[in-house]
């Protein structure tokens, strides 16, 4: 693809900025895995952890959120010992953790979907940048989805992880106007 957003350069990211990030997603499953992994990319690259998605998926049965909120200490301590996925302990917790949160929203609103979609009024925002350098590491929307995620029990959702969630969902279109995908997801909203 010509003129992809210069984040993507590397070839691990293609499929994925091509495919998926910026498309809306409304699919729970979807949305718990990528909020997981937006999660566990704190600190680290993004190749890093798409790298380890195949592992993550495996490991976390299929980002299965009902199966997730149900991990004892035992199943815990597996994956701190998985080389599949990003071993850190408060990662590993707040994942757990955000299960359970994901679950009471769900029971809360009837879907996450539901829930993590006002934040961007129900339809995604659509940004017109022309540089990678006009991309925001975070937005009012982001912070207020990071304080209310924070409120209901979730971890690792500080609001430049909001974002990048924001942006991987679809709920803010973040491809640069010379990229192809621009129009493309635009097209979805």
């Amino acid at each position: 693809m010509k003129n992809r957003c210069p984040w993507a350069e590397p070839e691990l990211h293609h499929h994925y900025h091509d495919t998926e990030w910026g498309v809306p997603s409304h699919d729970d499953r979807h949305l718990f895995e990528l909020l997981i992994l937006e999660g566990a990319q704190a600190g680290l690259s993004w190749s890093t952890i798409l790298r380890k998605r195949a592992g993550y998926r495996l490991a976390y049965d299929g980002f299965d959120v009902a199966k997730v909120a149900r991990y004892d200490a035992r199943r815990k301590a597996r994956l701190l010992a998985d080389p599949g996925i990003v071993r850190n302990r408060l990662k590993v917790e707040a994942s757990v953790l955000n299960a359970r949160a994901f679950l009471s929203v769900q029971e809360e609103f009837g879907t996450f979907d539901r829930y993590i979609w006002r934040f961007a009024g129900g339809r995604p925002i659509q940004h017109h940048l022309g540089t990678r350098d006009q991309i925001p590491a975070s937005t009012p929307e982001s912070d207020a989805m990071s304080g209310d995620l924070k409120a209901r029990g979730f971890r690792f959702v500080g609001t430049t992880i909001c974002y990048a969630f924001m942006q991987a969902t679809g709920l803010v279109n973040d491809h640069l106007v010379t990229c192809p995908r621009h129009k493309a997801c635009a097209k979805l909203a």
